[in-house]
């Protein structure tokens, strides 16, 4: 499978990933323009940008991105002391190269927030529609919230109201919204069997006080909360990193980083080589 095949089926599976495709390679390199590959949330690489030490670099600036959401233009060369960054340019000094530099364009790919609305009124139809005029997947709402729901939004006027505001706050849904009066919602909300701090999550009345009145003006204060709380699905956990004790690069450690016990110490490396060149003199490497 191409991995331009393999962004396809990542995008209609709603996965995050970051696109990482050469756009310069100075020799000595292994990499060439145009080589391709993604990097998924766990760390996984499906593609080819580099050696051993070069795919190490992207995965560990990947995982910080898809954390923020952000694209950048990374530069991965012998000469650099540290990593820098400077007008969109990440720059990581890596010695593992025989002497060549990568520029390396990593493209954040996340799937647009999923936002499941139930009712069938006018409300609920205005949610459906400006949700999607402003780009979010807005489908109708189900009993088992899906793993990367964002926002659920209850606009049903007291039908079947508690079973979907119960399940989605047992799932920890980043939003969670019920239009209704705010005596009614107070209502509802005192009705639900979760916790305190779950029923204090439930925004009732949903939405902005921007005065709305029409269907669509309420349909725009509610995402206008939305927007204004930076709500997305749930983040992937920070990655765990070390410094490899050869080269000072930084690793992601997941089951497929190189490393050694030394001394009752794990110790990660870049790649195999950084390991063998620990492991034939380990007291010259030791912190």
């Amino acid at each position: 499978m191409s991995v331009l095949t393999r962004v396809d089926d990542l995008r209609s599976g709603r996965t995050p990933f970051v696109l990482a495709t050469v756009v310069r390679a100075e020799r000595p390199t292994s990499a060439r323009p145009g080589d391709r590959a993604v990097v998924l949330p766990d760390g996984s690489v499906e593609g080819f940008v580099g050696g051993t030490c070069a795919e190490s670099t992207v995965r560990t600036l990947c995982l910080r991105l898809l954390a923020t959401g952000e694209s950048t233009l990374l530069r991965i060369t012998p000469t650099a002391d540290s990593e820098t960054v400077a007008e969109g340019v990440v720059t990581v000094g890596n010695p593992c190269l025989s002497g060549g530099s990568l520029d390396i364009f990593l493209e954040t790919v996340l799937p647009p927030v999923l936002v499941h609305v139930h009712g069938d009124g006018p409300v609920a139809r205005a949610l459906v529609d400006v949700g999607r005029a402003i780009g979010h997947d807005v489908r109708e709402a189900s009993p088992t919230p899906p793993h990367d729901l964002a926002v659920l939004v209850v606009a049903s006027h007291g039908r079947d109201e508690e079973p979907l505001l119960t399940a989605a706050l047992r799932a920890e849904v980043p939003y969670v919204g019920l239009i209704a009066s705010r005596r009614r919602g107070q209502a509802v909300l005192a009705a639900l069997p979760v916790t305190d701090a779950q029923r204090a999550r439930v925004h009732t009345p949903a939405g902005l006080d921007i005065g709305a009145r029409t269907p669509a003006e309420v349909a725009l204060s509610v995402y206008a909360q939305v927007i204004a709380e930076h709500v997305r699905a749930h983040e992937p956990a920070p990655p765990r990193t070390a410094v490899d004790p050869v080269c000072g690069m930084a690793v992601t450690i997941d089951e497929s980083t190189a490393s050694v016990v030394d001394d009752g110490t794990t110790r990660y490396f870049c790649g195999p080589g950084c390991r063998r060149t620990y492991t034939d003199d380990p007291k010259r490497h030791r912190a």
